[in-house]
């Protein structure tokens, strides 16, 4: 039997740019990172390693003011910018996601059950790796918001804080800097195997989406751009 379709709008304009900007913004920083991180290896040091590292920290802004008004839309958005449409803490959501699995269902308005656990996963994985970067970032070159805080701490003359430059020891307290380091360690680890996660996580959400497009035929990737799905007549259910 052939389903009558109808186009239905679902991703506001907001959700929309925030995806895209990420995308962007994700695929950059993974490129700048991977070549900070294997900096011997492409043969970057000092001056280029520096300029490097101002980039990534540059495009890490992006990231960052875009994952924070995505959080803070999650609250007070509408429709499926809200956090309680798109995340698997509603109190439906085991019964959903038992549906799901049994194939009963072919098409959601919002997410699928399986695209709330991976939207989920990803927030905290961008979460944590905005965080440890933050941190990363004013331990390593001195930015803002803790790289004043940093730069003050390792000081020798608290009113020459200019004099505090990336891979400079002028003006540095040794064993206050040490100090700095120590605390930067974990979020040097954090930031690196959270990355691996995204690397882990990015193409699965790429798999998961054709997956469900071949099995819902709902124009899930069209929709993130114009914001309109595809979704069976007369489907009045929320999910």
């Amino acid at each position: 039997m052939q389903i009558t379709k109808e186009q239905v709008f679902v991703w506001s304009r907001n959700i929309r740019l925030f995806h895209w900007i990420n995308v962007v913004a994700i695929l950059l920083l993974i490129a700048l990172g991977s070549m900070i991180l294997h900096s011997k290896t492409f043969g970057i040091a000092g001056d280029g390693k520096v300029l490097l590292k101002t980039i990534h920290v540059l495009v890490g802004y992006v990231f960052a003011c875009n994952l924070i008004f995505r959080l803070i839309i999650g609250f007070v958005g509408k429709g499926y910018e809200r956090w309680h449409k798109t995340l698997p803490f509603n109190s439906g959501f085991k019964a959903e996601f038992t549906e799901f699995k049994a194939g009963k269902k072919q098409a959601y308005k919002g997410h699928n059950p399986a695209g709330k656990l991976m939207v989920l996963a990803l927030l905290a994985t961008m979460t944590a790796q905005m965080i440890s970067g933050l941190v990363i970032a004013g331990t390593d070159i001195y930015y803002p918001p803790f790289g004043h805080y940093f730069a003050e701490s390792i000081a020798i003359d608290k009113d020459n804080l200019a004099a505090i430059q990336p891979y400079s020891k002028e003006n540095v307290d040794e064993v206050a800097y040490q100090a700095m380091r120590d605390i930067r360690n974990p979020f040097i680890t954090a930031h690196i195997y959270v990355f691996y996660c995204l690397l882990f996580l990015i193409p699965l959400h790429i798999i998961g989406v054709v997956i469900a497009e071949r099995r819902e035929k709902s124009a899930l990737v069209s929709a993130m751009v114009n914001g309109y799905k595809y979704l069976p007549k007369n489907n009045t259910d929320e999910h």
